[in-house]
Formats: C-alpha cells, structure tokens, sequence
C-alpha cells in the first residue's frame, strides 16, 4: 500500500508539473512582476489564452489521441522510440504560438520566453535520437535558468524563487525515477539542458 501511494504521488507529480506548463508560467510571471503588468487586461488575457492553447492544450490533445490510437498507456509512449512523434507535435504547436504572438508584435521578453522554451524541445527531441533525457526536468531546468535570467534583467533578488524551483525540481526528478522513466543522469542532464537555455535564450 506505502509503495502505491508513492507511486501515485510520483505520478500526480509529474502530471501538474509537465514540460508544457513552461511558456505559462513564464508568462504569467512577467504579468505579475514586470513592467508588462502595465499592459491592458484584455491584452494580457488574449495572450495568455493563445499561449495555452498551443502550448497546453493543444500539444496535450494531440499527444493523447496519438497515444490511444496506437493503444499505448501513458508509460509506455515514455520509451525513447516512442517519444519522437509527441516531441514533433510538441514542436510544431511552439511554432505556430511564435509565429501568432511575432505577427501581432508581442514585447520582446514574451517572444523570449516562447524561443527558450522552443529550444529547450528542439534539443531535447535531438538528444532523444540517441539517449533519453528528461524534459520534466529540462522545463523546469529552464524555468530557473528564465529566473535568473530575469533577475538579472530586471534587478531583483531570486533567491527565494529560486529556492521553489530547485525544491520543486528534486521532488519531480525524484517523481520520473520512481516511475522509472528516468535515471538520475538523465534526469540532471535535462535540468542542465533546460537551465542553459533558459538563461542564455532570454539574456540574449
């Protein structure tokens, strides 16, 4: 019963935490903590909407048809075979929420957040072709490598965020080894990916 419970908790983990919740949170942290708070409401909503749809929802949808239609579970689709097709769609959804938002002149650290993320996937999905890697890890990994970029940016003291994230990230790494989805190489080495590209993307 202890060893279902963990189980079941990994699993919840890696659920609320997926990679795709990335651009989001990003976003909305720029809402909320920069000077983009200033924008009107109704642009802040209808940005947040369409970099939901095609970085949530979209992506999810789309992933699960593809997973049911080959009759596979959740764990099964995680093999590195497998998980070609879900980083092409994931890809292709990025895209098409870059393009949107460039069209209709987004402020450039919004478009940052969506490039970061967008080669956090990219060089994901390469590395895949070789060795499995975690992107549970990657986004986060990227999330704090967008903090301290940020930071940086914007003058403040991350610590405390940073603190969040790195907790948040051992309880998740520890999640996809539970669920062995994962090694603890693959699982650091995706925080990495995912920290490099987050800073480097959006300092730059």
């Amino acid at each position: 019963m202890r060893e279902k419970n963990i189980i079941l908790c990994a699993r919840i983990v890696s659920i609320v935490f997926t990679p795709f919740y990335l651009p989001l949170v990003g976003l909305l942290s720029l809402f909320f903590f920069s000077y983009l708070s200033q924008l009107p409401f109704w642009n802040k909503l209808w940005i947040t909407v369409i970099v939901y749809l095609f970085t949530v929802l979209f992506p999810t949808l789309l992933i699960r048809f593809y997973r049911k239609n080959q009759g596979w579970s959740r764990l099964q689709l995680g093999t590195k075979e497998r998980r070609v097709v879900p980083y092409v769609i994931s890809i292709l959804c990025y895209f098409c929420c870059y393009f949107i938002l460039y069209y209709f002149h987004i402020p450039y650290f919004m478009a940052q957040i969506l490039v970061a993320a967008l080669m956090i996937q990219i060089i994901c999905a390469i590395i895949n072709v070789w060795w499995k890697i975690s992107t549970h890890t990657a986004a986060i990994g990227g999330l704090t490598g967008g903090l301290i970029a940020f930071s940086l940016i914007f003058l403040f003291n991350p610590v405390w965020w940073l603190c969040l994230t790195l907790i948040i990230a051992g309880i998740l790494g520890t999640s996809r080894m539970i669920l062995r989805q994962h090694t603890l190489t693959q699982v650091v080495a995706g925080f990495f990916v995912g920290l490099i590209c987050g800073f480097f993307f959006i300092i730059y």
